[in-house]
């Protein structure tokens, strides 16, 4: 819950907005005596998952918005979209979800590609639906009409506005949010964009990191500031895919298991930029474009995150503008594309994978053994990724159906073995990293960038009970 010092708070907000119109709230203190520790991200432990997760990336062209749903119903929206559409397609989506409710209003910054929806969303929920229950700003004012329009709304309609910084509190049941930007005092000299509002949602082991159009200064300030804390299972990608976001070191920290980048297919940015996708590549990144994707929709259980996309589209960094575009507002229904493992995420303090000998957890005769791992494919590892594989045997009396089972990385990429596929007594089968007709001994993950780490990488095995079969971990 909130802090009691917060009613404070609001008062302060809500008379600036009475008296300036348009001027934005000015800077609060989160504790009683006028001073704040910032809460890192090691100070909040994930709990028990109960229930699901969804997180919601809304098609709306060159602009966010994400509708977060927790296990209990309860909502957040963070953004709203373009100020050219007025909100209308992030409405459209609410209402074809049955939303009633904003619990949870976050404005990650006040640009009006991100904000562009406020005021029309803000109207509608205090008017024909269940209310907003909270505002969450940064606190750095635009001199725009759509940041007036917003704070309008605000004020017409009474609705509670909190200016949020690192380390303040936000209530959300079944999910922990660690408020991990901006800092106090704010970077460069209070530019919008390097002081988003960041938030990092975990669920189990699952995690989500939104970052808002944080760019090169903020990201090195998280990187300094949390380092392996900010460790999640996915990455929304800072200001829409631009070159000065997703930098290396702070990809490096947070070793996300994919990425969703928010953006227009024909954006006169050139989002997402070359630069940035080449970055992405180079650690072997899956890529879901709401350009191309469509709606995005990640589902964790806990354990591992569901991804549901509108069109089957290229993942791979390299190879996203070949996929298809998709029109915002497009009402086709999403379909289960993989899952991604809990590996790479959530946990905040996370520990390091230990070795098993395989299959004690297996519950057939059969027993699965990983015989050999080539990571290093001759030559370069993107044009030879046939030479990328592992290879599995085995080890037990009894053949041994893989139907429903799945190979995964330490990053959570997600391999299916084909349904009837039986490996008997002794044999061998080898999962090829790339594309190719299954037999022979052969099987192709289909991947267009490398899966296994030159350095070291963990094989992570399920059965079809979505039991730990095998985990092994190579240098």
């Amino acid at each position: 819950m909130l802090p009691a010092s917060r009613t404070v708070r609001v008062a302060l907000v809500a008379l600036l907005v009475v008296l300036a119109g348009c001027g934005g709230a000015g800077p609060v203190d989160d504790s009683d005596d006028g001073t704040s520790e910032p809460t890192t991200a090691t100070d909040t432990a994930a709990s028990a998952p109960t229930g699901t997760l969804e997180v919601h990336f809304v098609n709306v062209g060159q602009s966010v918005s994400t509708l977060v749903v927790g296990p209990t119903g309860e909502t957040m929206l963070i953004d709203t979209g373009h100020y050219n559409d007025d909100g209308a397609y992030v409405l459209a989506y609410l209402e074809r979800h049955d939303i009633q409710r904003i619990d949870h209003l976050v404005v990650s910054h006040n640009d009006a590609d991100h904000i562009g929806g406020n005021a029309a969303i803000i109207e509608h929920f205090e008017t024909e639906a269940d209310g907003i229950g909270a505002v969450y700003d940064p606190g750095i004012a635009a001199s725009t009409q759509t940041y007036g329009r917003y704070l309008d709304a605000v004020e017409a309609h009474d609705v509670t506005l909190y200016e949020t910084r690192e380390g303040d509190d936000i209530g959300f049941e079944g999910v922990d949010v660690a408020v991990l930007g901006p800092p106090d005092p704010y970077l460069e000299d209070e530019a919008r964009n390097e002081n988003s509002v960041v938030l990092k949602l975990t669920h189990g082991e699952t995690s989500f990191l939104f970052t808002g159009d944080a760019e090169d200064d903020q990201e090195a300030y998280l990187a300094e500031t949390y380092g392996e804390g900010l460790r999640s299972t996915v990455l929304k990608a800072g200001h829409h895919g631009s070159s000065s976001s997703s930098t290396g070191p702070f990809l490096d920290a947070v070793r996300p298991g994919a990425v969703v980048v928010s953006s227009a297919y024909d954006s006169r940015y050139g989002h997402p930029t070359g630069e940035t996708l080449r970055r992405f590549a180079d650690r072997s990144l899956p890529i879901y474009w709401t350009a191309t994707h469509g709606d995005v929709v990640l589902v964790s259980d806990g354990r591992g995150v569901s991804v549901r996309t509108q069109a089957a589209a290229p993942t791979a960094p390299l190879d996203l503008r070949d996929g298809d575009p998709i029109d915002p507002g497009n009402q086709s229904p999403v379909a289960d594309r993989t899952r991604l493992g809990g590996g790479s995420s959530a946990a905040l303090t996370p520990s390091a994978p230990t070795a098993t000998d395989g299959g004690t957890d297996v519950p057939t005769g059969g027993e699965l053994a990983l015989a050999e791992v080539h990571p290093d494919a001759e030559g370069d590892d993107r044009e030879n990724l046939d030479d990328e594989y592992v290879v599995f045997e085995n080890a037990g009396d009894d053949s041994l159906d893989l139907t429903g089972w799945t190979v995964e990385d330490a990053a959570g990429r997600t391999y299916a073995f084909p349904d009837g596929y039986t490996l008997g007594p002794g044999e061998t089968v080898t999962l090829r990293t790339g594309t190719g007709t299954d037999g022979g001994g052969d099987l192709y993950w289909g991947s267009g960038s490398p899966v296994w780490n030159n350095d070291g990488d963990t094989v992570i095995v399920h059965n079809s009970n979505d039991d730990t079969a095998l985990r092994e971990t190579y240098d």
